[in-house]
């Protein structure tokens, strides 16, 4: 099984473990990644990302399915982002893969997110606890030839 999603509310966990935890799965890995409250010495209080969905959802699909080649059709594969505005300690990314055994669940997961952190056209603006923003260098959409 197969699930992309970018979601406006809140990334249950729940859901990609009912998603990777079918019958033959005896190893679920999961990443959460959340909204810290510091960054590069900076103090964060709130972050906000932008995307392009349809890009996305495609990106997450495309990335989910080259783990599925090279890991193998037999898992499954959940990728989710948030979408807007989010507070300190909710979570922003979940990536999870289930498998037959553990190492494949963690070699599938750990591709999934660093291909999402390198090739998903999401961006992200921190808001800082001194009223300063900034937005932190992302994914251009264009690339020069």
């Amino acid at each position: 099984m197969l699930r992309v999603e970018i979601l406006e509310q809140s990334i249950n966990p729940l859901r990609a473990l009912e998603t990777c935890g079918q019958g033959a799965n005896g190893a679920i890995d999961l990443f959460v990644g959340q909204v810290r409250n510091v960054n590069e010495g900076r103090e964060v209080h709130a972050v906000s990302y932008d995307l392009h969905r349809a890009l996305c959802e495609q990106t997450f699909r495309q990335i989910c399915t080259e783990a599925a080649e090279k890991f193998g059709q037999h898992l499954d594969y959940y990728l989710a982002h948030r979408h807007g505005r989010l507070e300190i300690g909710e979570a922003s990314v979940i990536a999870a893969v289930g498998a037959p055994h553990r190492d494949e669940a963690f070699q599938g997961c750990r591709f999934l997110i660093e291909q999402m952190k390198r090739r998903a056209p999401i961006w992200k603006q921190e808001h800082y606890v001194d009223g300063d923003s900034a937005w932190l260098p992302g994914n251009a959409l264009h690339q020069p030839a």
